[in-house]
């Protein structure tokens, strides 16, 4: 029978650019978490006046844009060389629909809660969303929906796809929410909720919206191949920006955040297994190494 593309190594080999994309964002991540451990909880640390107070002021905020804007750049090149330029209307369907999302949750409340964001992210679009953030839920939607592909048996349920795909989006902002709005001001919530300050409605907030971009993506799949994407940079890229958060919430001791992280992310497991689980594997179709390879 046909062999399925998808994580097969002769197909998709694991190319220097990966690597060093790879490699680049994770040593500026680890700088960034770092540089937060030492000097922003531990401000005695930072010298009164001069050179170095001006650099960690003007970083503290620049570095959370500078993460994201590498981390696109570091998507762009592989996709670009994996798939040339037929990801870029995913990326701008991705785009419009979080756009459209977070401008009505900053105006409305809904579906997140009402929020707003500070200055630290930049320029705003329309004068409340930071222009980057809708290029970072195309940068951690492209691997949710690429790594619920990948581990779902029956990958042919495109439904199934969009549903567990939608969790890895939750599980990120188990950490994102904690580290980017209670341990660091990037955006503040009008009523305080239970989690960190973050509502209990903002995470079915995030399961919605994801929904709706992992939809977007699954349509687009049927023209462009994204599932020629590395499955192995797909992982260590997913875990790269979720090291942003998580390495604050470990550096400040928020072990609570962690703990929920590591939850989170056991539950996106166990609902790959369950959605595995609903109906009979067809004849044909087996799981080496419990990630599924059509024979």
């Amino acid at each position: 029978m046909e062999r399925d593309p998808v994580g097969d190594p002769a197909d998709s080999p694991f190319g220097w650019w990966e690597k060093g994309t790879l490699g680049i964002l994770g040593v500026f991540t680890a700088a960034a978490v770092l540089g937060y451990g030492i000097f922003a909880l531990h401000p005695q640390f930072l010298p009164e006046a001069g050179f170095g107070l001006t650099l960690y002021t003007v970083s503290f905020g620049l570095f959370a844009r500078l993460h994201i804007a590498l981390a696109a750049v570091a998507m762009a090149i592989v996709l670009t060389l994996r798939l040339g330029l037929r990801w870029v209307p995913a990326f701008v369907a991705v785009y419009a629909l979080s756009f459209l999302a977070e401008h009505v949750g900053t105006g409305f409340g809904f579906p997140f809660g009402g929020y707003e964001y500070t200055a630290l992210l930049g320029p705003k679009l329309l004068g409340r969303v930071p222009w980057l953030i809708p290029v970072s839920w195309f940068l951690m939607a492209l691997p949710a929906w690429l790594i619920a592909r990948r581990t779902l048996v029956r990958r042919q349920d495109a439904l199934a796809r969009v549903a567990v795909g939608s969790l890895w989006l939750v599980a990120w902002d188990l950490a994102l929410d904690p580290a980017m709005s209670a341990l660091t001001p990037y955006w503040v919530w009008e009523e305080p909720g239970p989690y960190y300050g973050m509502p209990w409605i903002n995470l079915i907030g995030w399961y919605v919206t994801g929904l709706a971009l992992l939809t977007a993506i699954e349509f687009s799949s049927r023209s462009v191949r994204f599932e020629s994407v590395d499955f192995r940079w797909t992982v260590g890229y997913y875990a790269a920006m979720l090291l942003m958060p998580l390495g604050m919430l470990l550096a400040a001791g928020e072990w609570l955040a962690v703990a929920a992280t590591a939850l989170g992310l056991a539950a996106c497991r166990a609902a790959t297994v369950w959605a595995d689980g609903r109906s009979r594997v067809p004849d044909g179709e087996r799981a080496p190494d419990g990630l599924g390879v059509r024979a």
